[in-house]
């Protein structure tokens, strides 16, 4: 019963706070800012894709990435992504966390919607409830841990062991893009960037909390060389993502995988959790797994996703053989394909959607 009024206590205290007449907002407008710069540089992505004539699936090169920086539409979204940035730090100092956090995952709603009107990929039954999962299990996890997370100084052991495990993070995600970069798909790109983002938001904290209290020693510049590396693998991450799966599945990875990375640091290694009661830690582990599950679930039966895989040269069971026998009439119920048929003087369309500017 405590608990109960104790978490009643924390939310009217919350709402009484006068920043979040200015943090919502701000807070909302992070999220339409993401989701419209995700969609800008998602566009970018595939027009250099195109004009490459190479697939950047398994890892964009060099080049491709030398001519992201001269796509129009990537820089906008690229500054899109910025402003949503400034957005959400600028909510966090004007309103809890507890009402913040959640609302970033209003993003992947928005990223859906208006994907979905692009590319003319209708969300599906399952990729709705992958969706629902997402959002409900990120807001079920933060909503807890917002309530019964305590905030500890940050000591040079605990930071060193943030290190070392983003060390070790880098060192897996690196070796397995060089060995099995040819079979890895978006989910691994979104859930590698994700991970990475979660150290960045923790480092990040940990940076200005020093800076505020005059500590900038060589520690606290190791931990910016580290925010920095860790951000740009991330950014990497995530444009191939963009290559290789719809902007609304990768945005799913960092609104679901980034604040779950950071609260887990924050509980196993900061002992900010040490407050929670068992059934809580219990609520953790069952939102932390609907929310990773409804991502899993939005890789594996979104309409794009789906729709792509059906342009794979795979041999189906209905396509004739090559090999019938001398006489015999191969047969083989037609394919069905949800093109519309085209004419000469038709305009040409993408796989994905609409035909899209050049300019793009």
């Amino acid at each position: 019963m405590n608990a109960v009024e104790d978490v009643g206590d924390q939310l009217v205290g919350a709402f009484q706070n006068p920043g979040l007449l200015l943090g919502i907002p701000l807070a909302l407008a992070g999220a339409v800012f993401m989701s419209l710069g995700a969609q800008y540089q998602h566009r970018g992505v595939e027009k250099v894709e195109r004009l490459s004539g190479a697939d950047g699936a398994s890892g964009l090169t060099l080049n491709q990435i030398k001519r992201l920086l001269t796509r129009p539409s990537w820089l906008v979204g690229t500054l899109m992504l910025g402003l949503a940035v400034i957005c959400q730090l600028a909510a966090l100092v004007q309103a809890p966390l507890i009402v913040v956090q959640p609302l970033g995952a209003i993003a992947l709603v928005i990223t859906t919607l208006l994907n979905a009107r692009i590319s003319g990929h209708s969300p599906t039954r399952q990729s709705l409830t992958a969706i629902v999962c997402c959002v409900g299990g990120i807001f079920l996890f933060v909503f807890f841990a917002a309530i019964y997370a305590t905030e500890q100084e940050v000591t040079d052991r605990e930071l060193f062991v943030i290190l070392a495990l983003l060390l070790v993070v880098i060192i897996v995600l690196g070796a397995c893009w060089l060995i099995l970069r040819h079979r890895m798909r978006a989910l691994f790109y979104v859930i590698g960037a994700g991970v990475l983002y979660g150290f960045v938001a923790t480092l990040a904290k940990v940076v200005i909390k020093r800076i505020e209290a005059g500590q900038f020693e060589w520690i606290t510049a190791i931990c910016v060389l580290a925010l920095v590396s860790a951000a740009a693998v991330g950014a990497y991450f995530v444009q191939t993502a963009y290559s290789s799966g719809p902007p609304d599945l990768v945005i799913a990875g960092l609104t679901v995988v980034d604040p779950l990375v950071a609260v887990l640091i924050g509980m196993v290694v900061l002992g900010e959790a040490a407050a929670a009661p068992w059934w809580v830690l219990v609520i953790f582990a069952v939102a932390g797994a609907i929310a990773v599950w409804g991502v899993v679930g939005l890789a594996r039966y979104h309409p794009q996703v789906l729709s792509d895989s059906q342009e794979l040269g795979i041999v189906r069971g209905s396509t004739p053989s090559a090999e019938a026998a001398p006489g015999e009439e191969a047969t083989a119920s037609p394919q069905r394909t949800d093109a519309p048929p085209q004419t000469p003087d038709a305009p040409r369309r993408d796989a994905d959607g609409p035909t899209r500017p050049d300019a793009s």
